[in-house]
């Protein structure tokens, strides 16, 4: 087993506040109306979005290697905006990783607008890192969700105010 992480920073022209709503609070609600051709649903099984809460994200026949996964919320800090789950059952556990964990914390940008920074670690099944290109496409996947979110908040300026 190999530990490795994955980090993106991505700056938006929305305030922090909204994309914490919208990311954070509200996505089990929006991902699959943004994104329908990939997620077809987001369950919370137990909780009510804090530290311990169970999400399933149920996903399209578009994603060829898995259907579902499910997460738990490691911590939520409304105070810095930042959030950290991991995906505890389905996608890729068991198959190329032994675990994931993602965090998400945004903070104010200079322009007006925000730095969304990414982050995930995992520890692989084998005794070899992904590929750049593998790396590549773990956080391109977090990369569309936020910039689908992104794109529906500019579109519609009092969503999440």
């Amino acid at each position: 087993m190999v530990a490795g992480a994955v980090n993106n920073e991505i700056v938006s022209v929305v305030s922090p506040a909204r994309l914490w709503k919208a990311i954070v609070k509200d996505s089990h609600n929006l991902m699959p109306k943004l994104m329908p051709d990939i997620i077809s649903s987001i369950v919370v099984l137990e909780g009510n979005g804090g530290v311990g809460t169970i999400r399933q994200s149920n996903f399209t026949n578009v994603i060829k290697d898995f259907s579902y996964w499910k997460d738990r919320v490691d911590a939520v800090d409304d105070e810095n905006r930042m959030f950290k789950y991991s995906v505890i059952e389905g996608g890729l556990i068991g198959k190329k990783v032994k675990s994931t964990s993602f965090e998400l914390k945004f903070e104010a940008h200079a322009d007006g607008g925000s730095i969304c920074k990414l982050n995930g670690e995992y520890e692989t099944i084998e005794d070899s890192l992904p590929t750049e290109a593998e790396a590549k496409e773990m956080m391109g996947s977090m990369v569309a969700m936020f910039k689908a979110i992104e794109g529906y908040l500019v579109e519609n300026p009092d969503a999440y105010a």
